[in-house]
């Protein structure tokens, strides 16, 4: 089994950019340990963009996507040396992986991207994987490295996520206006977050902060993966999650874990559009687990094209995710009508929008 821990910006870089030298020490000294104790473990960081800037003496991390791109190249090689070097002096090996969420989009990259990290764990060889900021646009993007994280402990079923920040974990209310803050110790069912007021505030090169940390252990934890976001600047921290101590916010693996073709679809492939269904075909959706047929669907909001994923909204509120058998403008002029006239109209088209297994629940 592996276990995937992530970086943020907050303790990777300083917010003049410079390397944390004495965090990035600490932690590949734990990874290295806990590789040469028969774990393995998958790197993502963040922090490639903040190299950068340092690098190139800018002002302020840069706004423009080409700027941020340029900058993000430039300290991408510097970052992975600093963690190349740090594990090899330990006697552990290193490599590269840039990833765009492109990647994992289509199916046959997922498993291509399967294959090439469980061959370098299989080889004893620690993945850094980074965000290939150099290609990525605002359509193709993460987002953020905590949900990329998250994507890399699904795609290889890991026994546990571990992301790294520089605040002991969740709290229950906001740490910078409360002089005594609870923090949070476990979450065993996600309604446990219901009215907590989570911050965004990051560093001055993150670009995610307390809100998608939980929202990645979130992903994980009802992917039937447990997460923790503890102090990556405290040494032994790693070393602690992973040992299943009782430091920062762990949150439990939830029951019903999906295949992994719909933990992909659930969770890998981006959304193209949105299909809205009557109130008995939300019903059939959310209690039978029935495929989607054209008579099911009231409305289509495109454009997309069949095999995209879509969003599936009906009774009052989303129900879920699946692949369409049909293109928006396929399924616009079939909606509502029997599979009689659905074939008169298109003769070659499938008979379900949704076949029942290529659909998730949300």
């Amino acid at each position: 089994m592996t276990l995937v821990v992530k970086l943020g910006s907050s303790i990777v870089a300083a917010d003049d950019g410079e390397l944390r030298s004495d965090v990035l020490d600490s932690v590949c000294e734990q990874v290295a340990r806990l590789e040469q104790g028969g774990e393995r473990v998958v790197m993502v960081t963040s922090g490639a963009i903040a190299r950068g800037v340092r690098m190139l003496e800018l002002p302020a991390r840069p706004r423009a996507m080409d700027e941020l791109q340029a900058t993000s190249a430039v300290g991408q090689g510097d970052l992975f040396r600093a963690y190349e070097s740090r594990l090899s002096s330990h006697g552990t090996r290193a490599a590269q992986v840039l990833l765009t969420a492109a990647d994992l989009d289509a199916r046959t990259n997922y498993l291509n991207a399967n294959r090439t990290l469980r061959r370098l764990i299989e080889w004893g060889v620690v993945p850094v994987v980074n965000e290939n900021d150099t290609t990525a646009t605002d359509e193709i993007s993460f987002g953020d490295n905590d949900f990329l994280a998250a994507q890399v402990a699904v795609l290889l079923e890991a026994r546990l996520l571990v992301l790294l920040t520089n605040v002991d974990g969740l709290y229950a209310r906001d740490p910078d206006l409360d002089p005594e803050p609870e923090l949070i110790a476990e979450v065993a069912d996600l309604s446990e977050l219901e009215g907590l007021t989570i911050g965004d505030r990051t560093s001055a090169f993150g670009s995610g902060g307390m809100r998608s940390k939980v929202a990645a252990a979130e992903m994980a934890s009802e992917a039937g993966i447990p997460a923790t976001i503890c102090n990556g600047t405290e040494a032994g921290t790693l070393l602690d999650a992973a040992a299943g101590g009782t430091g920062g916010t762990r949150f439990l693996a939830q029951e019903g874990r999906e295949s992994r073709f719909k933990l992909w679809l659930k969770y890998a492939k981006p959304i193209r559009g949105r299909v809205e269904v009557d109130d008995g075909a939300a019903r059939v959706l959310r209690e039978s687990g029935s495929s989607l047929l054209p008579v099911g669907v009231s409305d289509v909001h495109g454009p997309f094209e069949a095999g995209d994923a879509v969003s599936v909204v009906g009774g009052g509120g989303d129900i879920g995710k699946g692949i369409s058998e049909y293109s928006s403008h396929e399924l616009t002029r079939v909606m509502g009508k029997q599979s009689a006239q659905v074939r008169e109209l298109l003769p070659h088209a499938a008979d379900e929008v949704i076949h029942r297994d290529r659909f998730v629940l949300l």
